[in-house]
């Protein structure tokens, strides 16, 4: 049995008000994968900068002990110099600098006083083949994609001489091919000594990973699961997070009746001019009263820029083609046009397009549709505390006031305010891009939940999501991006997992 190179003992934090973790420990054993779940605001996250010094000793109770000895980190450096790296979610690189520069970048090696380049560049080079990414040197971080800008903030931990690895929610923004790529990666790594924590919500990933699987729920270590044992599975792990058991994640899908078309496209193309290329080509769709239509594809294959180019085109395409509302010949030209028209659209980056986080839930909610709460140009606070606070209800987001900021929420709930902020625009039809990213299982079922509730109350929905079993589990209709083409339409009864990859890979 593998000694433990971290244990995290009686671990207790607390924020203004909140008890974010209490009591907790944690003990990870030197060469495995062990994962870390529990619904948003479990205390992952907070457990993971304690230990990485982000919460610096003193500003928690316990004790921490990596490679033996009792650990009290001041600070990220401490950590590092320690053999801890940790990798967020949002990856810290610097997108102008290139790819050998972010990875020494804070730790650069030098001859005496200056930056040796030549030695930088031979260490960078390295340090890209342990995490097998093969990419110029040279390129600047801003020209990659997610998949590869993740691998090389490993290969940046890796040059830390890093014993203990931990990522949180590395996965979120990838790809099937990437995810797998990136896991095949993380076994590699523990064949060749490092350890990794690894922080997810996607429990078939972390299933096929896991060696040791820890579950924290409101702060507190609920158990620890040995894969080895038989004790990991999907059942386990939602029952040990949510406290209850669900048995089936998707919403009972009854027998919808759709109405008339709400929206149809025709012949509709676009051409990024800052890319200086086609990226939507000849596509064509439509979505009918009362229905969830799923666009699923392969990261890339066009399914944002389809639903941005219909939400009156912020990104500035070139677009020709033809769509109509309800029966009537449309062209928005700005995204106040597709909202006056009934369409609303929640963005897949809610912290960075789609919601303000210094501000509160209540001005978050009322931001899309100002004029409903407003007297000559003044907004009314009373009619706008009411409207939260129905919002909060009805969405079931927790939050001790519609007061609190939106930066305070957990990432389910943040997901709510957005859906309900874009709920008071009262539309016709409703755009949600990837509308679980980032979120539990308990929260993607109330998000479930509430998508179910709206399209009985005859709205309609096209949601992009690039979870298959969530396609399958909540969309009556499917469309298949590829390469900015339509490359097929699956009615839900036909549709299956292979189908749609199919599909999604014939270019």
């Amino acid at each position: 049995m593998s000694n433990p190179i971290l244990e995290m003992k009686n671990i207790t934090k607390e924020f203004p008000g909140v008890k974010a973790l209490n009591n907790v420990s944690f003990q990870v054993k030197e060469h495995e994968i062990h994962c870390l779940v529990g619904e948003n605001g479990a205390g992952k996250s907070t457990l993971m900068k304690v230990l990485s010094g982000v919460y610096p000793h003193g500003e928690y109770t316990g004790e921490i002990v990596f490679d033996g000895k009792v650990q009290s980190f001041r600070g990220i450096s401490d950590s590092e110099k320690t053999g801890v790296a940790i990798i967020y979610q949002e990856l810290a690189l610097v997108p102008e600098m290139t790819v050998y520069e972010n990875i020494f970048l804070g730790h650069e090696i030098k001859n005496g006083s200056i930056i040796d380049w030549n030695e930088t560049i031979k260490r960078a080079g390295e340090m890209l083949k342990k995490v097998k990414l093969n990419v110029n040197l040279a390129e600047k971080v801003r020209d990659l994609g997610v998949g590869k800008r993740q691998l090389v903030e490993i290969a940046k931990a890796l040059s830390k001489d890093v014993k203990l690895l931990i990522l949180d929610e590395p996965t979120a923004a990838l790809n099937e091919d990437d995810s797998e790529n990136l896991l095949d990666l993380l076994r590699d790594l523990k064949n060749h000594g490092v350890t990794c924590v690894l922080i997810s919500h996607k429990l078939k990933e972390v299933i096929k990973i896991a060696d040791t699987v820890t579950v924290l729920r409101d702060g507190q270590t609920i158990c620890t699961l040995d894969a080895q044992k038989g004790e990991v599975s999907e059942t386990a792990l939602i029952k040990h997070m949510v406290g209850r058991e669900i048995n089936n994640i998707y919403p009972k899908r009854e027998t919808r009746k759709v109405g008339e078309v709400i929206l149809n496209v025709e012949n509709w193309n676009a051409y990024d001019p800052n890319l200086g290329r086609s990226i939507l080509k000849d596509v064509n769709f439509h979505v009918n009263k009362g229905e969830i239509v799923g666009l699923a594809g392969l990261m890339g294959s066009g399914r944002t820029e389809l639903a941005l180019s219909i939400f009156g085109n912020p990104a500035g395409y070139y677009i020709s083609g033809e769509l109509s509302m309800l029966g009537s010949k449309k062209r928005f030209k700005h995204p106040e046009d597709a909202i006056n028209a009934g369409v609303a659209y929640v963005t897949e980056d809610r912290k960075g397009n789609g919601l303000i986080l210094i501000q509160d839930v209540k001005q978050n909610i009322t931001l899309a549709n100002l004029k409903e709460i407003a007297t000559r140009s003044i907004v009314n606070d009373n009619a706008e505390v009411k409207v939260a606070n129905e919002y909060k209800s009805s969405l079931n987001i927790k939050t001790p006031s519609v007061e609190q900021k939106v930066s305070n929420l957990s990432g389910g709930n943040q997901q709510k305010v957005s859906v309900g902020k874009w709920l008071f625009v009262k539309p016709s039809l409703l755009i949600l891009d990837e509308p679980t990213r980032g979120i539990d299982v308990g929260a993607k079922y109330e998000i479930y939940t509430i998508m179910t509730k709206l399209v009985e109350q005859g709205l309609s929905i096209i949601m992009i999501s690039s979870e298959l079993p969530e396609i399958l589990g909540m969309s009556d209709r499917v469309y298949v991006v590829s390469a900015g083409k339509i490359a097929g339409e699956l009615a839900i009864r036909d549709a299956t997992q292979e189908k749609i990859m199919q599909l999604a890979t014939n270019y």
